[in-house]
């Protein structure tokens, strides 16, 4: 596969990080940068998103009791459980 370079800056902590965990990893910073990338485009990120709609699946009705039923666009209802209205 031909490879292209990218050259990116990142402050000086996000650096020093990036090479310790690819020394402890015993790869290069390229190689460790490289398979970060593989890992969020690809079936991590996935297996990710899965995990968190089965979540919100399973929680539903524990989100619904603590927040009240949400309108469309994610504003809650006034008076719904959890709100500030909820008290008054």
């Amino acid at each position: 596969m031909a490879k292209t370079q990218l050259n990116v800056r990142v402050d000086e902590g996000t650096a020093r990080a990036a090479r310790e965990r690819a020394t402890a990893r015993g790869m290069s910073v390229n190689r460790y940068i490289e398979e970060l990338v593989r890992q969020d485009t690809g079936e991590a990120g996935a297996t990710f998103v899965e995990a968190a709609a089965d979540f919100m699946r399973q929680y539903e009705n524990v989100f619904a009791e603590e927040f009240g039923t949400a309108r469309e666009g994610g504003v809650h209802e006034p008076g719904a459980p959890g709100t500030a209205a909820a008290g008054r």
